[in-house]
């Protein structure tokens, strides 16, 4: 697992097995994705699919001209989510997405030997969801872009061997910052973004988080309203502060960047 970018600005994840490469989400410009992808020896001719979460710029933004240059990529989004792309487009960019592949929150589907397990998140899109992905024996959770964390979402975090999830900001420093006041408003909601302190309560909560992941990774920090370091004080304060009897978290906790890539993991 490679992430190639997190943030505000951009989102793409690149999952690799032997024989499978599966692309998550291209919130980034084709000579960026094309860029990120090279240093880490991969070109797009060898993805097998794009997998996209939402509709949103930051996740699906880059896909019509990566497509435009390799239009036989299929596409794995949900219904709702390609309706939006199609309103939210110019008609040439929606011509651009030709192999497109339906998929539905609850039903799994592979691509190559990664399992794919979508699930929906409360988030201010059309059809948002987040995954989980088995491969090898092992499980990978990517969240983010989910304004709280349903009960349902929780058992799908459960026995990741790597858990991928957005601490998006820290409270203060939205209610303080730059953004309008109705932006505010839309990050703090239910259907907004997790807070550095929401994901505290989770991480610290056993009957929540599992503690069982080798890997922990704080992601889609928002550059105006968070830092890495106070997303990674919030974490480790709340994983220290975990009950005794209940697992302890002995993986490795990491932040994902905008600008530099992070991996690759192998799990």
């Amino acid at each position: 697992m490679t992430i190639l970018a997190s943030g505000s600005s951009g989102n793409l994840t690149l999952l690799e097995t032997a024989r499978t490469r599966l692309l998550v989400d291209v919130g980034l410009s084709r000579r960026e994705t094309v860029r990120r992808l090279a240093a880490v020896g991969v070109s797009p001719e060898q993805l097998d699919g794009i997998l996209i979460s939402h509709e949103h710029t930051d996740h699906a933004g880059g896909l019509p001209a990566l497509t435009r240059h390799w239009p036989e990529k299929t596409i794995y989004l949900t219904e709702g989510t390609h309706e939006a792309l199609c309103r939210a487009l110019p008609a040439e960019q929606v011509a651009r997405i030709q192999r497109v592949e339906y998929i539905q929150a609850g039903r799994s589907f592979s691509v190559g030997d990664i399992e794919v397990n979508p699930f929906r998140v409360p988030h201010d899109a059309a059809d948002p969801l987040a995954f989980s992905f088995r491969a090898n024996g092992t499980k990978l959770a990517l969240v983010t872009d989910l304004g709280y964390l349903p009960e349902l979402v929780k058992i799908h975090l459960r026995d990741s061997d790597c858990l991928i999830l957005e601490s998006n900001h820290d409270v203060e420093m939205l209610k303080v910052g730059p953004y309008p006041w109705h932006v505010k408003q839309r990050v703090l909601s239910r259907t907004g973004h997790l807070s550095n302190h929401a994901v505290s309560e989770f991480l610290a909560d056993a009957a929540g988080f599992d503690g069982r992941a080798r890997y922990l990774v704080l992601a889609h920090l928002s550059e105006q309203n968070n830092h890495p370091d106070l997303a990674r004080l919030s974490a480790e304060e709340a994983l220290s502060r975990r009950s005794e009897g209940c697992a302890r978290f002995q993986g490795q906790l990491l932040v994902a960047s905008q600008w530099e890539p992070l991996g690759p993991i192998a799990l």
